[in-house]
């Protein structure tokens, strides 16, 4: 009685503050049938696609066509031309035969046949351009599972695969259209067996021997420059690879200047600008973490200068960006980050 007494006098105090108190509590609501749409990251959503990438590096490429038709000749348009069609061609008959929609509209077997043909001599012939451009992406590409599952930057596979079946075609110079030009021999190639050191202005503005696109070291900055700025390329790559080869280069510069380069020659000479933008920046074939960008570049620089100085070639960018290419997946394991809430084993 006692008990029942107290209950009533605390329901008239709580009413006589305007409380209402209900008679009886109910259970929320529960929808009948509940469901989550469970997917795969990444959760980001982004305007960004394969296409669009891709068609911006052949935008960015476009001051180094330039250049290369202004020294070499319309020759070069020949070469790209045939080059970029049997890339295209060679990807749509394997979708085909292996039964899968057509990709060739992403845009990424083109820029595999534009990358192949300005890593080329001018004047080499154009069958064997076809064949190195249908090797890159039957062998480089398509036989790993196409685009996201190749292991080595596919155009480089396919120079590789002709600097091995045609070793003399693939180190005989075309002489710039100018009269300034210097030498039929690659600036690189007149130092190591020369010691003759290009001048730079010329290095600058593309006056000299070598491969179709890598002559210009303005005109590929300038399109480097553009994929950055656009964040289509992890600028930690060029970064680090430019940066080891002007260090590494320039500490045996120091020690004996009159036997090696000095580290801006380094740098504007041979491939490497193609090389550190536009080829060691490949999404696919790159580190995906932060600190296996910079381990990429810096490895990838080291092996170069390695090969310049004491190498039997006088080029190593092209073995120096698919030896970093067979690392790359070590590299994400070891380089990955802590899971939210993961702790340290």
């Amino acid at each position: 009685m006692e008990e029942k007494s107290k209950n009533q006098k605390l329901d008239s105090e709580m009413k006589s503050y305007g409380e209402k108190v209900p008679e009886k509590i109910k259970p929320p609501k529960v929808p009948e049938k509940i469901s989550f749409i469970v997917s795969s990251s990444p959760h980001m959503a982004s305007v960004e696609n394969v296409p669009k990438i891709m068609w911006s590096v052949i935008v960015a490429l476009m001051p180094t066509v330039v250049f290369a038709v202004y020294y070499f000749g319309f020759h070069v348009l020949l070469t790209i031309s045939v080059s970029i069609l049997a890339a295209v061609l060679t990807e749509a008959v394997v979708n085909k035969m292996r039964k899968r929609d057509l990709t060739i509209g992403d845009g990424s077997a083109v820029v595999t046949g534009l990358l192949l043909a300005l890593v080329l001599p001018p004047s080499f012939p154009l069958s064997s351009v076809a064949l190195g451009s249908i090797f890159a992406i039957c062998i480089g590409k398509q036989i790993f599972g196409g685009l996201g599952y190749n292991i080595f930057n596919p155009a480089l596979i396919g120079r590789a695969f002709l600097q091995a079946s045609f070793p003399i075609k693939m180190t005989t110079w075309t002489t710039p259209r100018t009269i300034d030009a210097i030498t039929t021999a690659t600036p690189l190639g007149s130092f190591k067996f020369e010691k003759t050191l290009t001048p730079y202005f010329d290095l600058l503005i593309g006056n000299v021997g070598g491969c179709i696109g890598e002559t210009c070291a303005i005109a590929i900055l300038t399109g480097g420059i553009f994929l950055l700025v656009k964040k289509h390329a992890d600028w930690r790559i060029p970064v680090s690879y430019l940066g080891t080869v002007f260090i590494f280069g320039g500490i045996f510069w120091l020690v004996n200047r009159s036997q090696y380069p000095d580290p801006i020659f380094h740098l504007l000479s041979g491939g490497l600008m193609l090389g550190a933008f536009f080829m060691a920046t490949d999404m696919v074939t790159s580190p995906v973490t932060p600190k296996g960008a910079w381990i990429f570049g810096m490895g990838a620089g080291v092996i170069l200068v390695i090969i310049r100085l004491y190498g039997g070639l006088p080029e190593g960018v092209m073995y120096s960006i698919l030896l970093m290419n067979g690392f790359t997946p070590l590299i994400n394991r070891y380089t990955r980050p802590k899971y939210f809430g993961e702790l340290k084993k």
